[in-house]
């Protein structure tokens, strides 16, 4: 995949929401860029990563390619609470497969938290059901479809696929914080 293929995965549950999004497990930043893409100059980031190194290089493309989005650089867990705006939106690609049931179970109420009333959250992940040693606990569409209505997120809706040479490939889904 390549930055058109990411923008492609996350245009139609960007466009329209408003400026203030958050790209939870960022990496170095795939789906950042694409954000930028997509918000432009008025346009609001937090990316948030562990890895600080990863975060840097991410920042160094971003000041290249788009200079007049705001990004905030945040070295996190998503995991654990955290001292965050009421969000827009946030994106979260190729990071929840990292989480067993327990802790999906336990950082879905956190994200649902930091957004705003009628906020969207974007889910890029690969459409397989069998872990491997890259994709540990994998997050299929299908399963996406009843873990966010029980995390109190709307019933997700399929925004995209890509193909994958590896497997099923990916697919984007958009779920949102139901208005208050």
């Amino acid at each position: 995949m390549d930055h058109n293929d990411h923008v492609a995965l996350l245009r139609a549950g960007v466009v329209g929401a408003g400026p203030l999004w958050a790209d939870f497990g960022s990496g170095w930043g795939a789906f950042t860029l694409a954000l930028a893409d997509l918000l432009g100059p008025g346009g609001m980031i937090y990316s948030l990563d562990r890895k600080r190194d990863e975060l840097q290089r991410q920042a160094r493309e971003l000041r290249r390619r788009f200079p007049h989005v705001a990004v905030h650089y945040l070295i996190a867990d998503y995991r654990e609470p955290l001292d965050l705006p009421a969000f827009d939106g946030i994106v979260m690609a190729n990071t929840l497969h990292y989480l067993t049931a327990a802790e999906l179970q336990a950082t879905l109420p956190l994200v649902h938290g930091y957004l705003r009333p009628g906020g969207r959250l974007v889910v890029v992940e690969y459409d397989v059901e069998e872990g491997t040693f890259w994709l540990p606990y994998p997050l299929s569409w299908r399963r996406w479809q009843s873990v966010a209505p029980a995390a109190g997120f709307s019933t997700p809706r399929l925004l995209a696929t890509r193909p994958s040479g590896r497997n099923r490939g990916f697919y984007a889904a958009l779920c949102e914080r139901p208005p208050a």
